[in-house]
């Protein structure tokens, strides 16, 4: 998935990021809630984490602000206020969940992954299969021919992102962009060595490789020969 984090301490924003990271989502950080309005309204994201209390424009209005312009994006209101109606005023705000200061990361993030089950439309896939390879959004659940892959969260992420576009080519600007984050090209073999690590172990040991180079051009999962 991929998160924005609207949080004006820098510690506790770099933290989430890092950690969202390791979990295998994508997230974005905006440090005042003027910036976090903005990058809302210009992105796409699959939920956003709002403090309550921001510089420039507080956390509710910033939820409210996103409500009524029609987006629908998940929220979950993050706030050192814990009273019945401080939760309350948050839900109203147009907030999906609300989560008080101090918490548990690990409770932070089964919380956004409920949020991202929930927000997922009926008719979007929560499951790709290519051949014998399956990949479950919902569990991060990936096997082949019925036996479990143990994958690395970026190996994840360009797995699901290749999968997703199962038969057609994938270059290295759209990975870059949509796995990596980059909008530039950092002129570094990190997509070559993820592909091959990823590689090694969804086609190792198989008859049929499912992974492909098309060279000079970027890379495809299909089931058949190229």
């Amino acid at each position: 998935m991929r998160v924005l984090v609207i949080e004006d301490d820098r510690e506790t924003a770099h933290f989430l990021q890092k950690s969202l990271k390791e979990s295998g989502h994508a997230a974005d950080v905006a440090g005042d809630g003027e910036t976090g309005l903005t990058m809302a309204q210009t992105n796409t994201y699959d939920i956003l984490i709002v403090d309550r209390m921001l510089p420039r424009l507080d956390g509710l209005t910033v939820v409210k602000t996103l409500r009524t312009e029609g987006n629908r994006t998940p929220v979950l209101i993050l706030s050192a206020l814990g009273d019945v109606d401080d939760r309350v005023k948050g839900l109203r705000a147009g907030g999906d969940d609300y989560l008080t200061k101090p918490y548990a990361y690990t409770e932070l993030l089964a919380r956004i992954e409920a949020l991202g089950r929930r927000a997922i439309p009926e008719e979007q896939e929560t499951r790709y299969a290519v051949g014998d390879l399956v990949l479950d959004r919902l569990s991060h659940r990936v096997t082949r021919a019925g036996e479990p892959i143990q994958l690395q969260p970026r190996e994840y992420r360009l797995l699901e992102y290749l999968m997703k576009n199962a038969g057609q080519v994938v270059t290295r600007t759209m990975l870059l962009e949509n796995v990596w984050d980059y909008h530039f090209d950092p002129q570094t073999n990190v997509i070559d060595v993820h592909v091959s690590r990823l590689r090694s172990k969804i086609d190792k040991g198989f008859d049929r490789p499912l992974l492909h180079t098309v060279r000079g051009a970027g890379y495809m999962v299909r089931d058949g020969a190229l």
